[in-house]
């Protein structure tokens, strides 16, 4: 792992909201710490309502997690592009996070409960 990069059990229950929507919560998410950037919390797939999410034609790639595939929220008020990301397949090192959502904050609310 990037000696930069930190990987955690984020401590209780988080929650993510969207559009008047609990969209997911989870006692199971992730913290994750990269350098000056504000952590970022991940949740399990298992724990979202991924009926809501599609897939969108948006990647990007970082050296230090690998390549991020994105999904749009569809929501009754409209379509929130690139709401979520997931690294499918993460680098060595960050694998903790394969399987796991996180959140645009400009989109939705990622909140502590």
């Amino acid at each position: 792992m990037s000696d930069h990069i930190k990987i955690k059990a984020a401590a209780g229950t988080w929650v993510v909201r969207a559009a008047g929507a609990v969209l997911g919560e989870s006692n199971d998410a992730l913290e994750l710490s990269e350098g000056a950037f504000p952590e970022v919390i991940y949740f399990p797939r298992k724990d979202i309502s991924m009926a809501f999410f599609d897939k969108s034609e948006t990647t990007s790639s970082c050296p230090h997690k690998g390549a991020a595939t994105y999904y749009n929220l569809e929501a009754k008020s409209g379509t929130f592009a690139d709401a979520a990301w997931s690294y499918e397949a993460p680098i060595d090192g960050v694998s903790e996070i394969a399987g796991y959502l996180a959140f645009d904050p400009t989109k939705v609310a990622v909140e502590k409960l």
